[in-house]
């Protein structure tokens, strides 16, 4: 049975093109903005939709846990209906990843506050929530609708929609406003001609398995098994991390579990593993001791997706001629991190903002070129930390070094703004504005050096377990985000956070170029440490490193991997 109302009319505020996860949500915070709103959701599948074996972007972190669970209460079907997530984890490959105990790993060893909590979705399950959540709210649902032309009209009241039912048979939808939420079909982007490549080649291939796979039961050393204090690894997002690989393991809460590899496009060939049997076969040569596991449980195999050169941005998204593009309509990066459904929650925060302002009467040209700027420079600086970066996965101590950097900057930068609100008001507040452009500054200069140093040192790590609660630094920047500031305090945390990124990166260079100091005679590493100590950039951020550190020294270990944790005396 279909979640659909019968159409009262053809004439709406809002036509939301596309019923997944981006239009559903978007539809239902637009009406708790502004409830007198008239929108319609145009679906070309029709709904229910299956559970488990539907759409990839299973995993939440904090941004688009808060959205779900805060601004538009789902609180309930979260608890009831999806799993907490034990936060995400890594583990990095070994010699021959035949036995998780002896790999490197990261994580929580006890479950997060429930404040800055994240969830493993069933989209399926969330999809059809929402469904029935719009049919609650009277909102039109029309499922099994294709949009066949979009004939935008700004100069008019209203743009014309014609769509084509399942069965055959058109009609027209009138709408003030359209939103195309449509997904990687990225419908009027492809019309508007506002398609924009990205530097990042890679691929991914994924599949479900109707089995609670237990990563936990993987080994049974009592040590591996002691570093959880409380919770269950099975209920992380758990990475399997190697040379220009990842692999996710995320279980869901209809009892399947979600596979998947993402490989780096010229270090792994996609007809290496676009079928099946062929990923199966990637998996005995890579990550042996899952391909075993997934082997047992082969008869369970519910679908099977693929997604070829996957990274792509987008031009513009927003528009004062009344249409916009939302979630992977018009931007999808990567899945490590899982930013898909934390940009959904932006940029449908933006999109709700500008269309609610223009519906009661405001000018907002300004305002939506402001919006599009906003979206698109969270996106660029999101990109950053992936593109020309999968050659560093299979180096523990660089990528354990890189994922506490960019988990940080992400708890203590658009974590804390979006939890705050402050997204939609950053026209307001110009020195944050200016403090968001310094941290894309300092991250770009970061990311190369990762590269570089990636260039001199390939040393292997074995049986580690990093926890993110190691760090005081780590601990304060997320539960930050749940702080609840004034306008004026948020914005000195925001400035004290910004010149701790700066600490920590100048703490970073002058660390890795102390450690080379007994390898000058090495010819590559002193020529690479020239460059860097004649780097004015990189210079300063060491410079800020030693200010800091006097006052407020950080330990190394998120660096050197080395225990017991110390603290370590600046350079120089």
């Amino acid at each position: 049975m279909a979640h659909s109302t019968d159409q009262q009319s053809d004439v709406y505020d809002v036509a939301i093109m596309g019923g997944g996860a981006a239009g559903l949500t978007l539809a239902l915070e637009l009406s708790q903005a502004r409830p007198d709103t008239s929108i319609v959701v145009i679906e070309r599948r029709r709904h229910p939709v299956p559970e488990a074996a539907h759409k990839v972007g299973e995993s939440t972190v904090e941004i688009a846990a808060h959205y779900l669970r805060e601004v538009l209460g789902l609180g309930d079907h979260l608890e009831r209906h999806q799993l907490d997530k034990f936060g995400v984890r890594v583990f990095f490959s070994d010699d021959s990843n035949e036995d998780i105990a002896r790999r490197v790993e990261i994580g929580h060893p006890v479950p997060p506050p429930h404040s800055v909590g994240s969830y493993q979705l069933d989209r399926g399950r969330l999809e059809n929530a929402l469904g029935q959540e719009l049919h609650r709210l009277g909102i039109p649902f029309l499922s099994g609708r294709r949009v066949q032309e979009i004939d935008l009209r700004p100069d008019q009241d209203r743009h014309r929609l014609t769509l084509v039912a399942d069965g055959g048979g058109e009609h027209q939808v009138a709408a003030r406003w359209v939103v195309d939420a449509t997904g990687r079909s990225s419908t009027l982007k492809r019309q508007l001609g506002l398609a924009k490549k990205v530097g990042h080649r890679a691929n991914a291939v994924w599949f479900r398995i109707g089995h609670p796979i237990d990563i936990d039961a993987w080994s049974t050393d009592p040590g591996w098994n002691g570093r959880i204090r409380a919770g269950r690894r099975e209920l992380s997002t758990n990475h399997l991390m190697g040379p220009g690989y990842w692999v996710w393991l995320i279980r869901l809460a209809s009892g399947a579990i979600s596979i998947g590899i993402v490989t780096d496009a010229d270090t792994h060939p996609f007809s290496g593993m676009n079928r099946f049997e062929r990923a199966l076969d990637w998996l005995r040569e890579h990550e042996p001791q899952c391909a075993r596991e997934v082997e047992r449980h082969r008869d369970k195999l519910q679908d099977f997706r693929v997604m070829k050169d996957y990274s792509y941005s987008c031009e513009r998204v927003m528009s004062d001629e009344r249409w916009c593009l939302t979630g992977e309509a018009g931007v999808f990066l990567d899945p490590l991190y899982s930013p898909g459904l934390d940009l959904i929650a932006i940029g449908n925060g933006l999109v709700t903002d500008l269309v609610t302002r223009a519906l009661d009467g405001e000018d907002i040209r300004e305002r939506a070129a402001v919006h599009d700027r906003t979206y698109l420079t969270a996106v660029e600086d999101w990109l950053e930390n992936f593109e020309k970066q999968y050659v560093l996965m299979g180096n523990a101590r660089i990528m354990m070094a890189k994922i506490i950097w960019d988990v940080s900057r992400y708890w203590g930068g658009p974590g804390l703004l979006y939890f705050h609100g402050m997204f939609r008001r950053l026209a307001d507040f110009p020195q944050i504005v200016t403090g968001l452009a310094r941290r894309t500054e300092i991250n770009r200069q970061v990311q190369r050096f990762f590269r570089e140093w990636h260039a001199l040192d390939q040393s292997s790590e074995t049986d580690t377990f990093v926890r993110y609660s190691d760090f005081d630094f780590m601990r304060r920047l997320h539960i930050g985000m749940s702080a609840g500031l004034p306008d004026q305090e948020l914005q000195a945390r925001f400035a004290a956070n910004v010149r701790f990124l700066e600490q920590l990166s100048g703490q970073l260079v002058s660390t890795v170029i102390a450690e080379c100091e007994a390898r000058r005679d090495d010819e590559a590493v002193r020529r690479q440490v020239e460059l860097w100590e004649g780097d004015a950039a990189l210079m300063g951020l060491v410079r800020i490193y030693r200010e800091e550190s006097r006052e407020n020294p950080v330990s190394d270990r998120w660096i050197t991997l080395k225990r017991p944790e110390r603290v370590q005396q600046p350079v120089g």
